[in-house]
């Protein structure tokens, strides 16, 4: 059976990175053999792995399996955390820098990488977990619900699309599985991880089945333009039953760097993430969300609260403001552009994309509720959803979960510290009814916190466990008061069962005081709130009524019974009053010895459950005045109970029982009787004499009586008792009686002689009636028995008569009384030790040391030495203190006193003379406040009596005792910190300790305590933290109580706070508790200093009963208080638990263990003060480990195998230790497994042989087919896969590629600033701009047209005409007129003429505009009758190519100054990635383009070098260098020469115009390598390789050029070294050059990096390698590659974002000629009655942006002097056309057949529509151009360019179409009546 392994280590060792799949029976296998004996799994149950970081929890719903996703492992467990199975992930070899790989080869840098899990879903219509790990980029897997052993799927070449997970254990990586009508999808969002992360989205949907699992293609991603600007971190995902939600953090755009939490919303059945919609969350005044949960109809988050975020704040917000809020964001955005009703942005759309919030119809949201393809998308809303804190935690909350049981919410929130907190919440509060400490003490709690289907546990994960904890743990409440006390909103007392349930599981619980629940008002638990009587005399029996309030109501055939004790008695209920009646005699317990009454239990029972329960005590008289034989009569009548005292029968009695006749002595509790109480018993008062009388002499004695009436009348006799010792004397006396009722008692005389030799000797004695009725009272006597210490008046002397002795003096005769005392005698001597240098006072006590100091004055000697006494400290005879001489060290000898004549008295004991040395300190530091304990080391410290230490001058006092080799001190508190000399002085010597001064530290400082509760048992570990701790020696942990008199007087003995040492023993622990004044008890316990901030500490154990005053630290002389110490937590103190025995026969009886069971055991506030991690539990030798702690219950897995018993017992026993708590609960017997039922041999072998026959065939068949079928999958899965594999890190690339382009361009930038951009001259400028596509000189004079200089004057004169003539308005409007209605006037025409007008108008630019203006009237009436939208849609007519003329000529200057420098750093950004790609100097395509038909499909292995180049005169340099200097070039080896030369000449000559650099062809390349080596290098040579009629050209990597080569450009000395030189210009159109046809190569293709046509069919089936075949599915499918145009785009974005802007942005004046045309075209729209917007729009866009932007971004050498080359051509038209799609009005609607091109910008077309749209109404809005600024304007132009270029030229040019049509022309003008011309 495989079992869960608590703490030990799985011995696992693996050497292959590979995942490891095992059959179950394998991993039991491995499990016994490798592990110790599994402990115990219990019903409070747990699951740990010590040595095994747990990640992730999972739980399958309807299995109740859980699964635990760990580093390197997965573990499947059962409901109760028994381990089922287990897959071993890890470790595996692998890099976050390198995309997963089988070659190790291909990834140097990849070493053992352990696999932590990063996502753990459940599928359930699947039956599948889906585990996603961080090693390979995060893919994941699919293993079976059943046995996670079993992979189902696994990516063996995964690409990265299929890459889900963040692959670093920091990042969180969220999701879920959510319901699809075919299949199941996974929606995943995880945070931004390492660099090849970078282009996988944050969010994404991905499908789960299918060809290509975990993959999004096809699906929705959240696409962000720069994932590390918004930084998103996930907390959860969470889903109902329509959305699914994510709650984040991240920072806004770029300029935001500010963090705000977010909860995002996406439909469940929307897997294009159309309906995405996040609002910000807001928990007032706290920081950021760190855990969520989504409970029904409720978010709740958990906020960073606290000044430093290290607590929390829990706030809740309701899903209906949620949704309302998310809808309003979504409305706003799909209807108003984003902008709330006071015009402010209240929605937009997020995350860097082009899409924009729009205006669509106000219907929208409900018709498109989860979006669509056209309804903008992400959207972010701006308004905060605000939440006030519900509840506030002073630790920072890791997990959140809830439950909504019984009409209440109730939250579970997990701290970082492994604490768990039951919150219940209620209205706009929160309370927190429990916490316990689930995990380790400072292991955070999981945000896996899950509860199970039926929400009766919830599982709880740490870093190295699982915990099941019970939601509600009501049965573990005994009491009515615990489970009321506890708070528990699921919890409440049901009063007739006798038990805390659940509501529903309290029959009676909707009935009025049946079910009693804590947080209803006046909810109390039941009790006896009076009885009367209180007590009752045991002789007879009586009615008792008792109160009980809100006592349940019962039904007609139901009672209550009152219980004393074991009698039972039917009570009878009126409202609230309950009348019993009591046992009779026989059934009264009996009272037990010494006490004069039993109490027994009183409960108020229905069936068997007692509702409420007092004591009931039951007295007897009888016993009252046997305790006290002294004073029987006070005793009886003063005691508590009813009790009346009879004095002439000496009898206590109940009730008015005194025999008839007799007086009766009433209790004082009587009234209206005047002989009551103690005062009224017959009692002596006292001697009427001296007290003390002499021994030997008779004395008489007289006694004071008082009360005595009640004997008057009866004969009675009285005795006088003496107590002397060894005997009891009794004495006859006489009674005088005498006024009132006093008297006296007069004993006979007697002669006292006691044996005692002491001073005085106090005798007892008492009075009796006859000999036994004892009176009350007896006071004592004294007899004088010491002479030494009697007063002079009584006449003591030393009595020399027989034994010497001190008698009274009349009983000593004359002769023997001594005058002299006996010799001195010495019995003892302190100090015995003294220094050298003498000084010591020495004390000497005897006997006989003299009667005056005169006779001790030179008297006294130490070891020969002598000993001068001190006067003032001499007692006579006694005692003697003398001052020692200074004698040699080491001298010794006795002490000796020398009276007068007397011999000598000598000491039995020696002084001696030795010399105290210090040698060293321990501690060597202490805290500034002092306190600390310092023992100072040495030798003969014990010398002399007194010693004194200082430290630093102040004082140290010493604590006894000193010892020969340690003193031991206590230091004061010192001013500032720093070193402090040690000395001591002994007697008047000192000693310094120089080698060794003490340090005086900062004073402590504490900043956490936990945890705050504790059994008073105590023992229970407190973890301190703070600073400097380690400055206290001896720390304590110390609680002062307040104890009543029983708890003082039974357990308490007091002692000493400061203990006396003993020496050569370590200083004892203050365990016990000690009482101080003003009763107080303290109890402490010893910290043990971990390190300087953490300490370790047990809880004291305190007596039970006894209050909590102040529990603190106490470190030295720092002391703090615990809730100082803990942020304002105080320590609580719960009651110890209570356990039941196993057994439910009793303790003794042993409890049965089955094979497997758990072992639960039941109590009372098992967990109150205490986790279950402190818990230990044995069983004999062996553990049970403790796998869950409730309140009620104890649950722990027990060992297999029974253990062996401790301390010599039978079986071994079942021990509870918590804390210093040993609960012992009986004996356990483990049962023997049930032997399997008896089957005979020969059946089970031949049944044995003929299954594994039967399988094995069945086995060979399917591992046969699941092995062709397996092949034929993963061949097809290898084909789809590759889709996803070849995209490889987009995103990384895009930002690499970005960082890389924007260092190029700064470069560029400091290149420009000497330089400057290449812009052409006006007039190159004009020609190109008016004549595309002609060449550089389009107007060049005819040579023989002006040959003769008389014809050349004719004609200038002629053509000066013409100009006078195109002067007139009606003359050129008329010639323009009738040239466009010649039919043979082709459109060519028409825009030659219109250039040539506009130069040979030139220089009259006012005079062009308003023909322009007239002609555009014109235009405007002809398209006005037809479809006004079209015009000015194509240059079909003269105007049209005017007004682009018109516009070229007005927006250079905005060109040069504005535009042209965006304009130039993008054309110069897309040369720099295209030539850091691989160009096919044949076909022409790229691997780095935005146009898939230039797209080079195929992987072409690459590798950049870095050539130097030589410039120089010799070097074929740049003209004037005047030496060689080496330029770096980068090209690739892949290059053709040509193109190397190509790049090579962009660097030499970077900042000289391309018009002024030599030809490429004109230059060789010359390989250099040292003095001699020149190797010149050609596209086709000698060396070229020619294979099946395929001539490839040369590269570098043909010529193995190195990286760092030395290059030079010299003068090429013949025609041949370039391919098509003749055809250079040629060459680059790539496609139409594929195969020469010259008679050198006769019919030999050339190719450079591809063939420009497929490969023979026998060579696809010749590959063999993987690589090749893998190759070869590339090619099959060339669209996988279309993912490098969108890493081209993110790289290029920025560039293209900043044209764009500063074409169409109006924050700098608009060029006068704009806001002119504008307005002409507003007027003409006015004037012909154009209402709609959409047509005025478009006769904008095409008579700017379409006619002159786009030409000039697609034409960059109409503006610069630059070469551009067709793939950056080819990228300029994508760009261009971006640019269209931007300015028109239609709906931009792309789908899944949409051209590439198109799908590359559709989300950015949206922004740029809404930059057009802004534009056009900017200006608009702003004033009107006048024609005198206009006029102005022009006719500044006209001057800047004077000089037309080729004005002759262009009107001989008009001239020649004039006369082709001159009839024509003329008979217009006559029709017109132009005939003065």
């Amino acid at each position: 059976m495989c079992r869960t392994v608590q703490e030990t280590p799985l011995l696992l060792h693996f050497t292959a990175p590979v995942m490891v799949r095992w059959p179950p029976f394998s991993l039991c296998l491995l499990l016994l053999l490798l592990s110790p004996p599994p402990l115990p799994l219990t019903g409070a149950h747990r699951f740990s792995a010590p040595n095994t970081t747990l990640n992730h929890l999972a739980l399958a719903a309807g299995r109740g399996t859980l699964y635990v996703g760990a580093v390197n492992r997965l573990f499947q467990l059962s409901p109760e955390l028994q381990l089922e199975a287990m897959a071993v992930t890890g470790p595996v070899i692998d890099s976050p820098d390198c995309v997963p790989f089988r070659d190790p080869a291909e990834c140097p840098q990849a070493q053992l990488t352990d696999n932590a899990n990063q996502l753990l879903l459940v599928s359930s219509r699947t039956q599948e977990l889906v585990a996603c790990g961080q090693v390979r980029q995060g893919v994941c897997e699919t293993r079976r619900l059943g046995d996670v052993a079993e992979v189902l799927y696994q990516a063996e070449d995964p690409g990265d699309g299929q890459f889900v997970a963040a692959n670093t254990p920091g990042v969180a990586t969220v999701g879920l599985v959510v319901p699809s009508p075919t299949q199941d999808l996974l929606l995943v969002a995880r945070g931004l991880a390492g660099k090849l992360s970078a282009g996988v989205p944050p969010l994404a949907v991905r499908q789960l089945a299918g060809p290509q699992p975990f993959s999004s293609e096809g699906l929705g991603r959240l696409v962000v333009g720069d994932f590390s600007d918004y930084n998103n971190s996930y907390v959860g995902a969470f889903a109902d039953n329509r959305s699914a939600y994510f709650v984040f953090r991240r920072r806004g755009a770029r300029a935001q760097a500010e963090y705000r939490s977010y909860v995002a919303r996406v439909c469940l059945g929307d897997a294009n993430l159309y309906s995405y919609v996040e609002v910000p969350l807001a928990c007032q005044g706290q920081g950021l969300i760190q855990a969520a949960f989504l409970a029904p109809d409720t978010l709740l988050g958990a906020f960073a609260a606290g000044p430093r975020g290290t607590q929390a704040a829990l706030c809740a917000f309701p899903m209906v403001e949620l949704g309302a809020s998310m809808e309003q964001a979504r409305r706003l955005c799909y209807t108003a552009g984003g902008r709330g009703p006071s015009g402010a942005e209240e929605a937009t759309v997020e995350y860097g994309v082009t899409s924009r919030c729009v205006t669509l119809p106000l219907d929208s949201p409900e018709s498109y509720p989860c979006g669509d393809e056209h309804t903008p998308s992400p959207i972010a809303g701006r308004q905060a959803l605000e939440a006030q804190p519900l509840l506030q935690l002073t630790q920072s909350v890791s997990a959140v979960a809830a439950l909504q049981a019984d009409g209440h919410m109730i939250a579970f929130l997990g701290d970082t510290q492994g604490q768990l907190h039951k919150v219940f919440l209620h209205g706009s509060q929160g309370q927190v009814y429990h916490s316990q400490q689930v995990g380790p003490l400072g292991s955070a709690i999981s945000p896996d916190l899950l509860l199970d289907s039926s929400g009766s546990y919830l599982y709880v994960l740490t870093a190295h466990q699982v915990d099941q904890i019970p939601v509600a743990a009501c049965p573990q409440f005994p009491d009515c008061a615990s489970c009321l006390q506890a708070q528990d909103p699921l919890c409440g007392w049901c009063v007739l069962q006798g038990r805390c349930t659940r509501k529903g599981q309290c029959r009676r619980a909707g009935q009025p005081n049946q079910w009693l629940w804590s947080y209803e008002e006046n909810s109390h638990c039941p009790h006896i709130q009076s009885l009367l009587p209180g007590h009752h005399p045991r002789q007879e029996q009586g009615q008792v009524t008792l109160s009980v309030p809100r006592l349940p109501t019962l039904a007609a055939d139901e009672y209550f019974h009152c219980a004393f004790g074991d009698y039972d008695s039917l009570a009878y209920v009126e409202g609230p009053h309950v009348a019993c009646v009591t046992p009779p005699q026989d059934q009264v317990p009996l009272s037990p010895p010494g006490t004069d009454h039993v109490t027994v239990p009183l409960a108020l029972v229905f069936e068997d459950v007692a509702v409420a329960a007092t004591n009931f005590s039951f007295y007897d008289c009888s016993a009252v005045q046997a305790l006290e034989g002294a004073a029987p009569c006070r005793a009886c009548v003063g005691s508590i109970w009813r009790c009346h005292w009879c004095p002439q029968s000496s009898h206590c009695v109940y009730g008015e029982h005194c025999p008839e006749g007799e007086r009766t002595i009433y209790s004082a509790q009587e009234v209206d009787v005047q002989a009551r109480g103690p005062g009224a018993c017959p009692q002596v008062e006292g001697l009427a004499g001296p007290h003390l009388v002499p021994v030997g002499w008779e004395s008489h004695l007289a006694l004071l009586v008082r009360n005595l009436q009640h004997f008057r009348g009866l004969p009675a006799s009285f005795h006088c008792w003496l107590e002397l010792p060894g005997e009891l004397r009794g004495l006859p006396a006489i009674l005088e009686e005498t006024a009132g009722d006093s008297g006296l008692i007069h004993c006979q005389a007697h002669q006292f002689h006691p044996s005692m030799s002491q001073r005085e000797l106090p005798v007892p004695i008492y009075v009796t009636q006859g000999k036994a009725k004892r009176l009350d009272n007896a006071h004592a006597l004294y007899d004088c028995s010491h002479c030494q210490a009697a007063n002079g008046s009584l006449g003591c002397v030393w009595c020399a008569d027989g034994q010497p002795a001190c008698r009274y003096g009349p009983l000593c005769p004359p002769g023997a009384v001594e005058l002299l005392c006996p010799a001195p005698s010495i019995d003892a001597v302190e100090p015995l030790t003294g220094p050298p240098e003498g000084g010591l006072a020495l004390t000497i006590l005897g006997s006989n040391l003299g009667r005056t100091f005169t006779d001790v004055q030179y008297a006294v000697s130490v070891a020969s030495r002598p000993c001068n006494p001190e006067p003032s400290l001499y007692r006579t005879s006694a005692r003697i203190v003398c001052v020692t001489s200074p004698a040699p060290n080491g001298t010794t000898g006795p002490v000796q006193v020398a009276i007068k004549s007397q011999p000598p008295g000598i000491s039995s004991q020696h002084f001696t003379y030795q010399d105290p040395v210090l040698l060293s300190l321990s501690p060597r530091w202490g805290p500034q406040a002092g306190g600390t304990q310092l023992t100072i080391h040495g030798q003969h410290l014990q010398t002399g009596s007194t010693s004194s230490a200082f430290v630093g001058g102040q004082p140290c006092p010493i604590l006894e005792p000193v010892c020969p080799e340690a003193i031991v001190c206590r230091t004061r508190p010192q001013a500032v910190p720093g070193e402090a000399a040690v000395l001591v002085v002994f007697g008047h010597v000192q000693r310094t300790l120089l080698t060794s001064p003490f340090r005086y530290t900062a004073n402590p400082q504490l900043i956490a305590a936990e945890p705050s509760a504790s059994f008073r048992g105590g023992g229970r570990l407190i973890r301190v933290r703070g600073t400097g701790l380690d400055a206290a020696q001896r720390p304590l942990l110390s609680v002062w109580l307040e104890a009543d008199g029983m708890v003082q007087a039974s357990r308490i003995q007091p002692r000493d706070p400061e203990p006396r040492r003993s020496c050569g023993a370590p200083a004892a622990d203050p365990q016990a508790c000690i009482q101080l004044g003003g009763g107080l008890l303290q109890c402490s316990t010893v910290c043990s200093v971990n390190s300087s901030s953490l300490l370790l500490c047990w809880s004291p154990a305190v007596p039970d009963g006894a209050r909590l005053r102040r529990v603190f630290f106490t470190l030295d002389n720092v002391q703090v208080d615990f809730a100082s110490a803990s942020g304002g937590q105080g320590f609580l103190y719960q009651p110890n638990p209570r356990l039941a025995p196993l057994s439910h026969e009793g303790p003794t009886r042993p409890y049965r263990l089955k094979p497997g069971h758990i072992l639960d055991v039941e109590g009372e506030g098992l967990n109150l003060g205490i986790s279950k991690e402190e818990v230990r539990v044995y069983i004999g030798r062996g553990e049970c480990l403790v796998k869950t702690l409730t309140r009620t219950h104890l649950y722990c897995e027990p060992p297999v195998r029974a253990p062996q018993p401790a301390n010599g017992s039978v079986l071994p026993q079942f021990v509870v230790h918590m804390g210093n708590l040993q609960l012992a609960l009986g004996p356990v017997q483990y049962e023997a497994e049930p032997p399997l039922s008896a089957f005979p041999v020969e059946a089970q072998a031949g049944l044995g042989m003929g299954a594994a026959v039967l399988i094995a065939a069945v086995l060979l068949l399917t591992l046969m087919y699941r092995h062709k079928s397996k092949q034929a999958l993963r061949d097809y899965q290898k084909v789809l896969l590759q889709l996803e594999s070849l995209e490889t890190g987009v995103g990384d690339q895009c930002r690499k590629e970005f960082t890389d382009l924007m260092t190029e361009m700064t470069d560029l930038s400091s290149d420009l600033e000497a330089s400057g951009i290449p812009f052409l001259d006006y007039h190159t400028y004009a020609e190109r701009a008016f004549f595309p596509g002609h060449g550089s000189y389009p107007l060049q004079p005819q040579p023989e047209g002006l040959g003769e200089d008389g014809r050349c004057a004719t004609v200038r004169q002629g053509l000066t005409q013409l100009s006078n003539l195109l002067n007139s308005k009606l003359f050129l409007l008329t010639l323009i007129h009738t040239l466009e209605e010649q039919p043979t006037f082709t459109q060519r025409d028409r825009c030659h003429v219109a250039s040539l007008l506009s130069l040979a108008l030139h220089g009259k630019l006012e005079y062009l505009t308003d023909i322009m203006r007239t002609l555009l009237g014109d235009l405007a009436a002809h398209y006005v009758h037809r479809n006004p939208k079209l015009m000015l849609r194509r240059t079909e007519t003269m105007v049209e190519k005017l007004l682009t003329n018109w516009l070229s000529i007005c927006l250079y200057t905005f060109l040069r100054e504005v535009a042209g420098e965006p304009l130039y750093m993008l054309f110069r950004a897309i040369q720099y990635q295209v030539d850091k790609g691989p160009v096919d100097a044949v076909t022409g395509k790229a691997k780095r383009t935005l146009n898939d038909s230039r797209l080079l499909r195929e992987d072409v292995e690459f590798q950049p070098l870095t050539l130097m180049v030589l410039v120089g005169p010799e070097a074929g340099g740049a003209a004037g260098s005047s030496e060689v200097q080496r330029v770096p070039a980068r090209v690739l080896d892949t290059d053709t020469i040509t193109q190397v030369k190509e790049k090579v000449l962009d660097q030499v000559y970077k900042g000289t115009p391309f018009s002024q650099r030599p030809s490429v062809h004109a230059l060789d390349l010359e390989w250099r390598s040292g003095l001699a080596g020149h190797l010149t290098l050609s596209d086709e040579d000698l060396t070229s390789v020619t294979h099946n009629h395929w001539k490839r050209l040369n590269t570098l990597q043909h010529y193995k050029v190195p990286d760092g080569a030395t290059v030079g450009l010299v003068p090429q000395l013949h025609s041949g070294g370039a391919v098509c030189q003749s055809l250079a210009q040629s060459c680059p159109l790539g496609e139409n050059i594929s195969m020469l046809e010259d008679g050198e190569e006769g019919g030999v293709h050339l190719w450079h990096l591809v063939k420009a046509t497929e490969e023979p069919e026998e060579a696809k089936v010749r590959r063999s390698s993987l690589r090749e075949r893998e190759l070869a599915q590339a090619k099959a499918i060339p669209e996988i590659y279309l993912t490098r145009l969108l890493s081209m785009k993110g790289t290029l974005q920025k560039f293209v974002d900043d044209t764009f802007q500063a074409i169409l942005s109006v924050n700098r004046p608009v060029p006068i000629a704009v806001k002119y045309l504008f307005d002409l075209l507003d007027e003409l729209a006015e004037k012909h009655g154009i209402e709609d917007p959409g047509t005025l729009h478009i006769w904008k866009t095409n008579s700017l942006l379409l006619r002159f932007w786009v030409n000039a971004l697609k034409n960059p050498q109409l503006i610069f002097d630059v070469r551009v080359s067709d793939n950056v051509d080819a990228i300029l038209a994508v760009i261009a056309q971006t640019f269209i799609d931007s300015c028109t009005t239609s709906e931009h609607k792309v789908g899944r057949d949409s051209p590439v091109n198109k799908l590359l910008y559709a989300r950015e077309i949206p922004r740029y529509k809404q930059m057009v749209e802004r534009y056009y109404a900017d200006i608009h809005q702003s004033s009107p151009a006048s024609y005198q600024e206009m006029n102005s304007a022009l006719a500044e132009l006209s001057r800047n360019y004077t000089s037309a270029p080729h004005c002759l030229e262009a009107l001989q040019e008009l001239y020649n179409h004039i006369h082709r049509c001159y009839d024509q022309q003329v008979a217009a003008l006559v029709e017109n009546k132009v005939t003065d011309l």
